[in-house]
């Protein structure tokens, strides 16, 4: 997908459901300014609390229907990254190319880029006789800093999402 600029978020979903015979709404509209207002990762619960803040009346139902519009429009990506909740990542648009370190102690996520994990999976891909479509990359690992010391800088850098 090509990378859309976040001013021109709105625009894109309102085509979307424009498309598909919704309307825009002003409690869609609240749910669109938290969930790009931010580069954190964050649960659909954790939306709701994010765009309630923008528009009290915002329903939790009405999150949990145009997540998956969000998803399907390209403009959020929908990550499993274990665990029982899902966990949604808006940074795909200003970088679509980016991985994710998950801290198995404090559970934050990291995001990172890295030229040389396209190159190595294109190779893998091309080589195996594939041309490449979709790379997710998530890795688990353990914080040094909090198995010497039992907590970490890191964690304290932000709410694990």
């Amino acid at each position: 997908m090509a990378t859309i600029p976040r001013e021109s978020v709105r625009e894109v979903l309102h085509g979307f459901l424009a498309g598909r015979g919704l309307r825009k709404t002003s409690q869609r509209d609240a749910i669109i300014d938290a969930a790009f207002g931010t580069t954190e990762h964050y649960t659909a619960e954790q939306l709701l609390a994010m765009a309630r803040g923008i528009d009290t009346s915002v329903s939790r139902a009405t999150v949990y229907r145009t997540l998956p519009l969000l998803v399907e429009s390209g403009l959020l990506r929908e990550l499993d990254l274990g665990g029982a909740t899902k966990i949604y990542d808006p940074n795909f648009l200003e970088h679509p190319t980016h991985n994710h370190l998950v801290c198995v102690d404090c559970k934050r996520i990291f995001e990172f880029e890295d030229p040389n994990m396209e190159l190595l999976g294109n190779c893998i891909t091309r080589r195996m006789g594939f041309s490449p479509s979709n790379k997710t990359v998530k890795i688990e690992a353990r914080c040094d800093e909090f198995q010497l010391r039992g907590s970490c800088r890191k964690a304290a850098g932000g709410a694990p999402a």
